[in-house]
């Protein structure tokens, strides 16, 4: 398990600059520049274009500029917005709190509504398992932003169970009802996934020699999927729901700014309009972070819930 973790770690502290560097260099090829930012409609003297290119960096060689971002995230600089010259870790620390609220509440309904479907499926094949099957197929199909209006319309507007717009009241139970209706939308497209790998995972458990003869032993079937196919087939559902987890971060964006949320999704996209390049690099950077991190953990745990090596047979 040391060289296991080792080694992902390793994996970890390659692919974080690689996507570093990417980021980086997809906002520096990007159409229009940081200055057309800062000096907006105004004309600059050719002494004041140059102490705000140096006071920025952008007047260093692209390779410099990207190992200076580099170095001063690893102390803990996010860099300084174009809006208001404040610090991008202040913006990002304002709205993270709600994204991560909103991850948490979608992966708990995730989970739920997945793990649920997918075993009435495996359990009760025939008409339930059609049903769940047709639901699943269905759901699988429906963009975030579809999902989002929808609900706003039938469940915020008409049937007025939910705010249709913001981060809700005050105290925990404030702030949970107004996460609820956003957290079902960004939930229905990852249920449907989760749904699918744990209804195949338990068939197939189900259709292996042990479970028979378990059976007809006359052990009941309830037990023998407590104790034995769940387990078993808990290695690809979990894989799958650290996926589906891993990937909410950036589900987040079209959802946040539908329901109005002030999360890191509606700072990204306003940070898009506004131009603002470092504010844009830091919040794509720690989504991909998030997914790196999430799946690492999800690996460790796919570890430690796999079965030894020469328990079976295998090399």
């Amino acid at each position: 398990m040391i060289r296991f973790l080792a080694g992902r770690l390793a994996g970890l502290f390659v692919t974080l600059p690689v996507a570093g560097f990417i980021v980086f260099a997809g906002l520096y090829l990007a159409p229009g520049s940081p200055e057309s930012v800062l000096f907006g409609n105004t004309t600059p003297t050719a002494e004041r274009r140059a102490a705000v290119r140096e006071q920025y960096g952008l007047d260093e060689p692209f390779l410099t500029r990207y190992l200076y971002w580099i170095g001063d995230i690893l102390q803990g600089d996010l860099g300084t917005s174009f809006v208001g010259n404040q610090p991008v870790a202040t913006r990002i620390g304002a709205v993270f709190e709600t994204t991560l609220h909103l991850v948490a509440v979608t992966a708990v309904l995730v989970a739920v509504i997945g793990l649920g479907l997918g075993l009435l499926a495996a359990l009760w094949p025939g008409p339930v398992d059609s049903a769940v099957s047709a639901l699943t197929a269905t759901a699988a199909g429906v963009p975030g932003f579809v999902a989002a209006s929808v609900g706003i319309s039938v469940f915020a507007v008409r049937l007025d169970w939910f705010p249709a717009y913001g981060a809700g009241g005050e105290g925990f139970a404030g702030r949970l009802h107004a996460l609820i209706l956003p957290a079902l939308s960004l939930a229905l497209i990852s249920s449907a996934l989760l749904a699918r790998v744990t209804r195949a995972a338990i068939r197939d458990e189900l259709g292996k020699e042990y479970v028979q003869t378990a059976r007809a032993r006359g052990i009941p079937v309830r037990r023998i999927v407590r104790r034995h196919v769940l387990p078993n087939a808990a290695p690809p559902i979990v894989t799958a729901g650290g996926l589906v987890v891993a990937a909410l971060f950036a589900g987040t964006v079209v959802v946040e700014n539908a329901f109005g949320l002030p999360g890191m999704g509606s700072l990204l996209i306003g940070s898009v309009n506004q131009k603002d390049f470092p504010t844009v690099q830091a919040v794509t950077l720690l989504m991909v972070t998030a997914f790196v991190v999430v799946n690492l953990a999800v690996d460790t745990v796919q570890r430690l819930l796999e079965p030894d090596r020469s328990q079976r047979g295998t090399p």
